[in-house]
């Protein structure tokens, strides 16, 4: 007889702890897209990295439960701690950035079957039982598509900005138009687009080649009224940057994959401060 209210009453606890960790970070970013594929991984990690080396506390929760990347393409593959006594988690710190993912907690070729209620729950316990302290940003890289996980994220973190990615040809905008339309739905304040692999820079006459077209992202952004971040170019540097665990801003910082990134990055901090 007292197990609903037992559940009820553990959930309501639980999200007191997120409201107090909420408190301590002052801007919150989830960055999603409507289909696989796009980089939204890649942008997650290099987006935060480019924070970080604007002297910003950052924090990057991959929130991606059934395929989580993060660790891979930051090299930080090493379990979090756990305090007992406290009950809490304690990030995994990166080259100055706080990581938390379920990756290092599970064998690498081990898939995570699990419904969707405990996909959520592991993130609402990630948002109010890490330890993440006073933060300017945290950002969150959501798994692709509008399911349980995209939901939970949004009405536990409360994010102040959505951005969306996507690449420039019209399958991929199709699902991006998608993904616009639930940040909407979720009335999240800001919503901005990034359109990656926007042409592949040759490695070895530098010139750009427009494999998937281009400017699709800066259009459909502008037709749904919401803001337009930037396009980032295809460069065999930052796949191979990631595969080595190494962020191309801070593997390539020359390079113009992490030119577009810190571009981005002034164009984000410039809106969620306005």
């Amino acid at each position: 007889m007292n197990a609903v209210p037992d559940k009820a009453k553990m959930i309501e606890e639980q999200d007191k702890r997120i409201d107090e960790v909420l408190k301590k970070i002052k801007k919150r970013i989830v960055i999603f897209s409507g289909k696989g594929g796009v980089g939204k991984t890649t942008v997650a990690v290099n987006l935060s990295y480019a924070l970080v080396k604007q002297n910003r506390q950052v924090g990057l929760l991959d929130a991606d439960i059934t395929g989580p990347n993060v660790p891979k393409m930051t090299g930080a593959e090493s379990p979090p701690r756990v305090d007992e006594r406290a009950k809490q988690i304690i990030p995994q710190i990166k080259d100055g950035l706080q990581i938390i993912s379920i990756a290092p907690m599970i064998p690498s070729d081990q898939p995570v079957i699990w419904r969707g209620p405990l996909r959520s729950g592991t993130i609402s316990q990630f948002l109010a039982d890490v330890v993440w302290g006073e933060l300017d940003f945290l950002l969150a890289d959501l798994p692709p598509g509008t399911g349980d996980e995209v939901l939970t994220t949004v009405q536990k973190m409360l994010p102040q900005m959505a951005i969306v990615v996507t690449t420039p040809q019209e399958v991929s905008l199709i699902d991006c138009r998608r993904a616009v339309n639930m940040a909407k739905k979720l009335d999240i304040p800001m919503i901005g687009v990034i359109e990656n692999m926007s042409g592949l820079i040759c490695p070895h006459c530098g010139k750009e080649i427009d494999i998937f077209g281009t400017g699709g992202g800066e259009k459909m952004a502008r037709q749904m009224g919401v803001e337009f971040l930037g396009r980032i170019p295809m460069e065999v540097e930052t796949r191979r940057a990631g595969d080595r665990g190494r962020p191309v801003v801070l593997d390539d910082p020359e390079s113009k994959t992490a030119e577009a990134f810190e571009n981005i990055t002034k164009n984000v901090e410039d809106l969620v401060s306005g």
